[in-house]
């Protein structure tokens, strides 16, 4: 539904245009009737003109929603679950029996996608080609290519790409690497990487590195700013997956530390 609609705001828009176009010419023409052939060879341009425009605008329309339809089928193949056996009848869709065999082939298929169109939809490809190349022989390709996707000015593809590459590094034992990177991103706040979640992560590598303090300051700021979060009508603001997770992590680490948290507010709680 929600496709149909943006679809229909295209066609409406090119409608609106074409109309728009033609009421202005019908003005000319009223004004410039007699005034010779050179004037209509000119109107006549601006025809063609918006004709041109008009075909562009319904043209690019179905190519991007071709490159969403594309990237989504992707998309599924790199999130299918990893099966023990694999699923019989195509009806089923793909089945994978291990993690490296379902990013080789999410990798061709989104190799097809950056081939085939451009950007956003190229740049997006890159990115999940690079995470599904972690799980494969091509590790290090795939790092590389998050550090370079990690300065891309699609601000949100390179958030994604800088937190795959942090993750990548925990992975591989490289905390401070990993500690450096999440504070740049939660210095960033990106709405898909935001200040909790980066906070969280740096918190569990500094743990990792044996900085319990840092680690539980982090964690302590994370929830007691959660719990004491206010919405525009006064009431506790839901917290956030991240949120819950530091409390967790907190009460492991320095339950001391924890108990010092302001109480949680009850669900749907108007105080």
């Amino acid at each position: 539904m929600a496709k149909y609609k943006k679809k229909r705001a295209r066609e409406l828009k090119h409608d609106k245009f074409r109309d728009s176009t033609m009421k202005l010419l019908d003005m000319a023409g009223d004004r410039l009737e007699g005034r010779g052939r050179t004037i209509l060879y000119g109107i006549g341009g601006l025809v063609v003109l918006a004709l041109i425009v008009g075909v562009f605008w319904k043209w690019s329309g179905r190519r991007a929603d071709e490159a969403r339809q594309a990237l989504g089928r992707a998309i599924t193949i790199a999130s299918t679950p990893i099966s023990s056996a694999p699923s019989v009848g195509a009806a089923s869709g793909p089945s994978f029996t291990s993690a490296q065999e379902r990013s080789q082939r999410a990798i061709e298929v989104f190799q097809q996608v950056a081939a085939k169109y451009g950007d956003p939809y190229r740049t997006e490809a890159r990115y999940f080609i690079a995470t599904n190349m972690l799980a494969t022989p091509d590790r290090a390709k795939g790092i590389a290519e998050l550090t370079e996707l990690s300065k891309d000015r699609n601000a949100d593809v390179a958030a994604l790409a800088k937190f795959a590459l942090a993750q990548a590094k925990e992975a591989d034992s490289k905390y401070e690497e990993a500690a450096g990177l999440y504070r740049e991103l939660a210095v960033a706040n990106n709405p898909l990487i935001t200040a909790e979640t980066a906070n969280l992560r740096l918190a569990i590598a500094y743990k990792q590195l044996g900085k319990k303090k840092e680690a539980a300051d982090l964690l302590f700021g994370i929830v007691d700013a959660a719990r004491k979060a206010k919405d525009q009508e006064g009431s506790p603001k839901a917290q956030s997956q991240a949120a819950r997770d530091a409390a967790d992590e907190l009460q492991k680490l320095d339950s001391e530390r924890y108990a010092q948290l302001p109480p949680e507010a009850p669900p749907n709680s108007p105080f």
